[in-house]
């Protein structure tokens, strides 16, 4: 019973995950991506890849993040745009000294910006 399963709407399907996984960042973390130019803020996290198999298939194979770790969905910009990403724990670093972020969703999800991190508005979390 070390296993459970949940569905996701993302993969259109059940995904099975181990019971316990240690999650790196929390809902809020201010972090950026380790290859790629760009930082976001957590509003959500997966235990395990649950995202479609087109959308894994689609990374080269010399740089796919294994499945078996947390991914976490990020309101993310770069110098360009704003927009959602999902990406890998191991492809993420802190990045609380890099200050707020500016996405036009954020105030959907989170109040302030305190101590290098996003506070989740009253009545989201569960």
């Amino acid at each position: 019973m070390n296993r459970a399963t949940f569905f996701s709407p993302q993969a259109g399907r059940i995904i099975d995950a181990p019971r316990l996984t240690r999650a790196r960042f929390a809902i809020g973390d201010v972090v950026r991506h380790k290859h790629h130019d760009f930082r976001g803020v957590v509003f959500d996290i997966d235990p395990v890849f649950a995202n479609s198999e087109e959308w894994y298939q689609s990374i080269p194979v010399d740089v796919r993040p294994l499945r078996e770790q947390p991914y976490y969905h990020l309101l993310a910009e770069n110098e360009e745009s704003s927009y959602v990403a999902y990406v890998s724990q191991q492809n993420l670093m802190a990045d609380s000294d890099g200050g707020p972020i500016d996405h036009p969703s954020l105030s959907q999800i989170f109040d302030e910006y305190q101590n290098g991190r996003y506070q989740l508005r009253r009545g989201l979390a569960h």
